[in-house]
């Protein structure tokens, strides 16, 4: 098979025209049109082919593309008779939201009017048609990067009722990474006003539109119902737990054995499953980012190419900003561990910080987590969920990411952990105090934040930094039974010659100790009654070896003894 493997392209045009690589997946094409759904929402993760296969189908029925068989002559779409002559006989709307960002919402709206103006001028052909008079001329030529938004809300809609009027058939409107400005928006403050323009536009596109035939969304969430598509009764919403569309999007792992075999790499599938395998989309498992196989495949290096394909700005910001029990359960899954909850697949921005296994829900949508099994309740109709993390490549995403929260200019925090391994008291409360100032309203929600939180949470962002910073040399533990109680952090060397730790934290309160020393010294003595060294002790390291530290919290003022 002699194909280039181009990066980057997202044309299927370009890809067949050209021979490059390229894995079949029109069955899509046959497997939706069999479905007969009006309006069909694919959520599936960043880098999984949404973009080339919604290419592919505007290829397939675009009234533009009539007569173009060669592009899929020798895909298994083409071996069907039927769907030979259903090639090129719709008129299409292919409209892509995945360029529109900004920091404001009239930025990113300005983003939304300038892609529908370039649209309509995609299709100005349409003015020549007989059924159009005076209104829809001075509407068509209305529309602009100036318009206002009632004629914005409106302009797919009406695009459709023209193509409808020059072919005599009703349109097909396929729509590419339609949450991007939503969640552009709730990074940057602006979600209700997004959300609600978003929502009148798609109600006339999707719900009110007789000029439309069908429809196809992708996205990477499925954003709440009630939030974009309320009241709709014509959506099909295809999330990473359903069944259909499941070998589509993503190499499955017949298809990326070929690939490697192709290249004549089949001695690494072993170590390529390790890295980027373990999507699972629903009963199908061991599926692969296309993005990260093809770098591979083309660059032949072991590297994280999809996690750092993108900003994973939203991902960093719950975590960071997340409950201390969040932080816990992140503990435990970059440990290799996983954790179970109940969970909906319905991503309502607006109750990220505040609903429990809301964040658990984006991030498995967004592929940085798998289902690794599920329970159902016959009782209470739940289902419950097992979740890891996906693969090597996302673990040292993670990493990076918990790295990134330590890495300022103002956050010293190797100092600290510099001073921690000398034994340095004085240096680690200097270093300390600066760590604390710099970071503890960073891992607070900053939503009416609760000084009684803020030390937890920074205690367990903490955690993850000794976790990340301290990697291959310690094992850091934490909230483990230990003697007679459950120390806050350990660590335990992985080498003979180092010092191991047992660390106590305690928030001051001036009505049990006069002074944060008194505070600190309280920490020291649980460490003692509480026997914590016991677990160091059994596996063989000597009390001497053993370091005790308690630290004390008083707003964003730590003692350390």
């Amino acid at each position: 098979m002699d194909q280039t493997i181009s990066i980057g392209a997202q044309s299927f045009e370009f890809i067949r025209k050209n021979e490059c690589f390229f894995i079949d997946k029109t069955g899509l094409i046959k497997e939706w049109w069999e479905n007969k759904d009006i309006v069909t929402l694919i959520a599936r993760p960043r880098r999984f082919g949404k973009t080339l296969n919604l290419d592919m189908m505007n290829c397939f029925f675009s009234k533009e593309y009539e007569g173009r068989s060669e592009l899929f002559e020798g895909l298994s779409v083409w071996e069907d008779e039927k769907y030979r002559k259903l090639q090129g006989s719709y008129p299409v709307i292919f409209l892509s939201f995945a360029d529109i960002k900004g920091e404001s919402f009239e930025e990113t709206k300005k983003g939304i009017k300038h892609a529908l103006e370039k649209l309509y001028s995609a299709h100005k052909y349409v003015k020549d048609a007989k059924g159009m008079d005076e209104k829809d001329l001075e509407f068509f030529d209305s529309v602009s990067h100036r318009m206002p938004d009632d004629v914005a809300v409106l302009a797919l809609k009406y695009l459709s009722d023209y193509l409808e009027c020059y072919y005599g058939k009703k349109a097909l409107i396929f729509l590419d990474e339609y949450d991007t400005p939503l969640q552009e928006a709730y990074v940057h403050g602006y979600w209700k006003e997004m959300a609600g323009f978003i929502r009148r536009m798609f109600n006339s596109a999707f719900k009110t539109n007789p000029s439309m035939e069908r429809s196809v969304l992708t996205g990477i969430t499925r954003v709440g119902k009630e939030s974009i598509f309320s009241d709709f009764n014509n959506l099909t919403v295809v999330t990473v737990t359903c069944e259909s569309y499941r070998s589509w999007f993503g190499f499955t792992q017949e298809e990326v054995s070929f690939a490697l075999k192709w290249m004549g790499m089949e001695g690494e599938e072993e170590n390529v499953k390790k890295w980027y395998d373990g999507f699972t989309f629903g009963s199908k498992r061991n599926m692969y980012n296309p993005w990260s196989i093809t770098n591979f495949l083309k660059y032949k290096e072991y590297k994280p190419y999809w996690a750092n394909s993108s900003s994973n700005g939203l991902v960093s910001l719950l975590i960071r900003e997340g409950s201390a029990h969040t932080k816990v359960v992140m503990e435990g899954l970059m440990k290799g561990g996983f954790f179970e909850t109940e969970m909906d697949e319905e991503i309502i921005f607006e109750q990220l910080h505040k609903k429990y296994g809301a964040i658990w829900s984006l991030l498995l949508a967004s592929g940085y987590l798998k289902v690794t099994g599920k329970r159902f309740s016959q009782e209470t109709g739940a289902v419950t969920y097992r979740l890891e993390l996906t693969n090597r490549e996302v673990f040292l995403m993670f990493r990076t990411l918990i790295h990134d929260w330590f890495s300022g200019e103002d956050v010293p925090y190797n100092e600290f952990i510099k001073a921690l391994l000398l034994g340095d008291v004085k240096a680690m409360n200097r270093y300390m105090n600066k760590v604390a100032l710099a970071t503890f309203s960073y891992f607070d929600s900053a939503k009416k934040p609760s000084n009684g939180a803020e030390p937890e949470r920074f205690y367990h962002g903490f955690v993850l930094g000794l976790m990340v910073e301290l990697a291959g040399r310690y094992q850091v533990a934490s909230n483990r039974e230990s003697g007679f109680g459950r120390y806050d952090v350990m660590l335990c060397p992985c080498e003979i010659e180092d010092p191991a730790f047992v660390m106590e934290f305690k928030v001051h309160d001036p009505q049990e100790e006069d002074s944060l020393e008194q505070t600190a010294k309280a920490a020291l003595k649980q460490i003692e009654e509480k026997r914590y060294d016991s677990e160091l002790i059994a596996q063989g390291i000597s009390k001497e070896r053993i370091r005790h530290y308690g630290f004390a919290f008083e707003g964003k003022k730590v003692l350390i003894l």
